[in-house]
């Protein structure tokens, strides 16, 4: 299972333009293979794992705290919660799925995929049912999104940093193939420019030489 084509190639541009370094031209070492060299992160994937198993005590605790204080809350925030409910939780499943896909496989567009929903979704979501005092916060709420809300911080950190390095790996890559290219074709007409010159110059050396005879 892979994320569709065209959103592939989105995510990949995406990643291309925001975390490549314009400034790297490729391996500091040229005796360094830019294939062999592994990027992925270590931290981000203890992250990822850790997270797995706390997501559902996180699930379980919110549902059970949300069961207890249901009665109490007003219809607005009674809607807000369920539907932060569902959509967190599907969105949970895709963003770790993604995580562990663009981490382990080394696969920009799945990683930055990952990013994305953690930013943009996932940790103002958090942070929403953190500080919101309208949905009378239980202690075992704000225990649990505390924690929840480190992971998500430290996989943003975590994961925009990865990206780069990804980004700036593929990024090497293509230019070295492109200047393999240019070493295995030559530009056309290169040699037959210098063939020319070389008989221009030969055609006025012996031009010069028959008028030093002729003088003579």
């Amino acid at each position: 299972m892979s994320l569709p084509e065209p959103l592939r190639r989105r995510l990949g541009s995406f990643s291309r333009t925001v975390f490549t370094d314009s400034q790297r031209t490729g391996p500091r070492d040229p005796g360094d293979g830019a294939d062999n060299e592994v990027v992925s992160s270590l931290p981000l994937q203890m992250s990822l794992y850790f997270n797995v198993y706390f997501f559902p005590f996180w699930w379980l605790s919110i549902v059970v705290m949300l069961h207890l204080k249901y009665p109490d809350l007003s219809d607005y925030y009674k809607f807000i919660l369920v539907t932060i409910m569902i959509l967190t939780s599907l969105i949970e499943v895709i963003r770790l799925y993604l995580g562990y896909m663009g981490n382990l496989q080394e696969k920009v567009p799945e990683l930055a995929g990952f990013w994305l929903l953690t930013l943009l979704l996932q940790l103002p979501t958090i942070l929403f049912l953190l500080f919101n005092e309208g949905l009378k916060i239980q202690p075992l709420e704000r225990a649990v999104n505390s924690i929840f809300a480190v992971f998500l911080t430290f996989q943003v950190i975590a994961a925009f940093v990865t990206l780069k390095r990804m980004a700036n790996k593929l990024a090497t890559h293509f230019r070295l193939n492109e200047f393999d290219q240019l070493e295995e074709q030559p530009i056309p007409g290169f040699y037959g420019l210098g063939k020319e010159k070389g008989a221009i110059s030969m055609s006025g050396g012996d031009r010069s030489a028959r008028d030093h005879t002729l003088r003579a």
